[in-house]
């Protein structure tokens, strides 16, 4: 079985956001698959995909300050600027973290582990709405 959709995500403020459960609902047959995978790919330069705590909001914010630390606005050695201080550490950012995450599909669930979720990384200070591709590959549970 092969699936593919396109989810649009509503704009959110700078920093780290859970979207396990946005991923999910968009997956209307995920409980009919007995083992496979989810790609998640987001279609955008500027914001990222990773996994990572799905239960302290704190790992969120500390992900946050780590990454505007090592990636600070007004590095005067960057040439990319016209459109804004947050852009071009946002594409370092975005290009650091990855623009896909793919996860194991077992017995109709993510098999995410327990203290897992996908965060979405908005990097810019008003990035808008974003759009992720969510590819489901997998092979049917016996009885669907």
């Amino acid at each position: 079985m092969w699936y593919q959709t396109e989810i649009r995500l509503r704009a959110r403020p700078r920093g780290f956001h859970l979207i396990t459960d946005e991923v999910v609902n968009a997956l209307p047959m995920l409980n009919d698959v007995e083992m496979g995978v989810v790609q998640v790919f987001i279609k955008h330069t500027s914001a990222s995909l990773t996994l990572n705590e799905n239960a302290d909001p704190t790992v969120r914010q500390d992900m946050e300050a780590h990454f505007n630390h090592a990636v600070p606005e007004r590095a005067p050695y960057y040439r990319h600027t016209y459109e804004g201080n947050d852009d071009m550490p946002a594409h370092i950012k975005a290009s650091l973290l990855g623009a896909s995450v793919t996860v194991p599909i077992s017995q109709g669930r993510l098999n995410l582990g327990t203290w897992q979720g996908i965060y979405l990384g908005e990097h810019r200070d008003a990035g808008g709405t974003r759009t992720l591709v969510v590819t489901l590959q997998g092979a049917p549970k016996a009885n669907v």
